[in-house]
């Protein structure tokens, strides 16, 4: 028995035991998939203020998100690093300089002039200068500023060490099926080991739904006449080879179809193009890339770049992930609906988190687990996770024979000893645990792992007790994983 379960490993779920489990409440975390396998590992891989978000009014999100970076780049440093945004404007963009200039020193305030550094508006020699291959005719200046990019699945995963780390106890592929009750009260839930299909009982004072775009089927079991809590809109990435764009830094620009921020971003190897933002109905573990979104980034990369010339061709990896935002007041753009989060108490008890965004994940974390401290009668203990730094790089087995150093790939930096030490601390399952999420690997090559799936699952068979036979069905599955994940999909529909 638990004071709380958590439902729900992705970045929320995660943030949500830690705080929890820093202030001495026993927790359980509980995760259908793998830790991170939802939103929380197909995202921007930005911590941010959301500058974008001025132009719509969302002032106390932009000043609590300024908040939430600056803890995140203190307590998190191996995980969150600051990121330059050059902002160029040309002849007769939606956003001009004056309202750039005006907006910019807006975000510096509202981050209290405490960002890493104050923006500076440029001229358009000085933007050249900057990114030099960037589009020249029609430039008239623009902006730096700061903000700081992630390894969104590792941040989760930190999370869910630290929470293990103070006594909570996380278990992933392991799936609630139904919730159980006592007097009209929620009082467990019953769990499925998606792998041994084993079914058990968690008794829990609390119940916590960190389920993203999964909180309406949840709250449903709860209480079947719900009102629909989550606006899912789907955000679609692509990731090209970074000598293709040509970028130094990040690029915040304007959309060449309609006009919406959209970015251009640094990813080691590779250029990230994003995002998409669109309303949609898609099954969460089912929503992809489709071409028009596809072609969607490319065009809007290409209007600014127009050397680099992108076709589908170019084109790595996309991915797709769905924003769960507030139904309630939501409408219409989906790029102006708020990010906003809600924490509600459902009518037989249910504790729900739904909206907010991965760079406030923290805040948001710490008001649910007051919450949940409220509903068990408990005073409210202080919140630690906004000085308890995360843990670093997981303990590494020592290289006894020259092999632990050795890359999967030759061109990208992970290496047998991330694999073991993915399988060893970091609570890795499957070769798509390791190779999706640990790393970037999948993201990073063309065949998104699938040829090198086969050492990854030798090197992890003799850490989990694989039979041949097991070793033979994790391959089957990374393959069915990688199609459902990276699969682009002809239909047209409008990004």
């Amino acid at each position: 028995a638990f004071d709380g379960l958590i439902v729900g490993g992705g970045i929320n779920g995660a943030g949500i035991a830690r705080d929890a489990a820093l202030r001495g409440l026993s927790v359980a975390l509980v995760e259908r998939d793998d830790f991170a396998s939802g939103t929380s590992s197909r995202s921007s891989r930005l911590v941010h203020g959301g500058v974008r978000y001025l132009e719509h009014g969302f002032f106390h999100l932009v000043f609590e998100s300024s908040r939430e970076r600056r803890i995140l780049l203190r307590i998190a440093p191996h995980l969150v690093h600051p990121l330059q945004f050059t902002w160029p404007v040309y002849r007769g963009a939606r956003i001009p300089r004056w309202k750039l200039s005006a907006g910019l020193w807006l975000y510096d305030l509202l981050a209290a002039f405490r960002n890493v550094a104050r923006h500076h508006s440029l001229n358009a020699a000085q933007v050249l200068a900057t990114e030099p291959k960037l589009k020249r005719d029609g430039l008239r200046g623009g902006a730096t500023y700061f903000d700081a990019a992630t390894n969104d699945a590792r941040l989760t995963i930190a999370n869910v060490r630290d929470a293990v780390a103070a006594g909570a106890a996380a278990l992933n592929y392991a799936e609630v099926t139904s919730l159980s009750f006592a007097h009209d009260r929620v009082s467990g839930a019953a769990v499925r080991d998606r792998f041994t299909r084993e079914a058990f009982e968690i008794r829990a004072k609390a119940i916590v739904n960190a389920t993203g775009p999964w909180t309406d089927a949840i709250s449903r079991i709860e209480d079947p006449s719900s009102a629909p809590a989550v606006l899912g809109t789907k955000g679609v990435h692509i990731a090209v080879p970074a000598g293709r764009v040509g970028n130094r830094a990040a690029i915040t620009m304007l959309a060449h179809a309609d006009q919406r921020v959209m970015f251009v971003l640094p990813g080691g190897t590779h250029t990230i193009i994003g995002t998409t933002d669109t309303e949609t109905q898609e099954r969460p573990d089912q929503v992809r890339a489709t071409r028009a979104d596809v072609q969607y980034l490319l065009d809007g990369a290409n209007a600014y770049f127009p050397e680099a010339k992108l076709t589908p061709a170019d084109v790595v990896c996309a991915w797709a992930g769905i924003r769960p935002l507030i139904a309630s007041g939501n409408s219409g753009d989906p790029a102006g609906a708020s990010r906003e989060h809600a924490v509600t108490v459902g009518p037989r008890g249910v504790i729900a988190v739904t909206g907010g965004k991965l760079t406030t994940y923290r805040s948001m974390s710490e008001e649910v687990a007051d919450e949940v401290q409220k509903y068990l009668g408990q005073a409210r203990t202080p919140s630690h996770t906004a000085t308890r730094p995360l843990p670093g790089s997981a303990s590494r087995p020592e290289d006894g024979d020259g092999r632990i150093s050795e890359r999967l790939v030759a061109a990208l930096p992970y290496t047998v000893n991330d694999v073991l030490a993915a399988a060893d601390h970091e609570l890795a399952c499957t070769i798509a645990d390791v190779l999706i999420r640990r790393t970037h690997l999948a993201f990073e090559t063309r065949d998104h792992g699938v040829s090198v799936a086969p050492r990854v699952a030798e090197l992890l068979a003799p850490r989990l007790g694989w039979s041949a036979g097991d070793v033979a069905r994790h391959l089957d599955d990374y393959r069915a994983e990688v199609a459902r994940l990276f699969t682009i999909d002809e239909a047209e529909t409008k990004p």
